[in-house]
């Protein structure tokens, strides 16, 4: 499985209508990001900068099956009117590789 991590940024203003768009995610999306290989996708927004962590069986792959997918396209017509950058993805993979993390507690 790959972790990916993308950047992207909103339009100035378009932060509230941003959020209450994937306050619920189309039901034909939901299914078509799993057929794809996405067993995870979260988004975190500081201001207009939005930080998504993709977790998925072939980045390049799920992406090729959503690029005509008719539960995509428009969803992603709806995001290029709210985002300023679509995506910071260069063209080779943005895998995330975990260097460190706080180990639990054992008692």
């Amino acid at each position: 499985m790959q972790i990916i991590a993308l950047h992207t940024r909103l339009r100035a203003g378009k932060e509230e209508d941003y959020d209450r768009i994937h306050a619920e995610i189309p039901d034909d999306l939901d299914i078509a990001l799993r057929a794809a290989g996405v067993h995870g996708w979260r988004i975190w927004r500081s201001g207009r900068d939005l930080f998504h962590l993709v977790e998925c069986d072939d980045y390049t792959r799920m992406r090729a099956y959503l690029r005509e997918h008719p539960a995509n396209v428009p969803w992603q017509a709806r995001m290029a009117e709210l985002l300023e950058v679509s995506d910071d993805y260069s063209g080779k993979e943005p895998e995330v590789k975990l260097v460190w993390e706080l180990p639990e507690l054992t008692k």
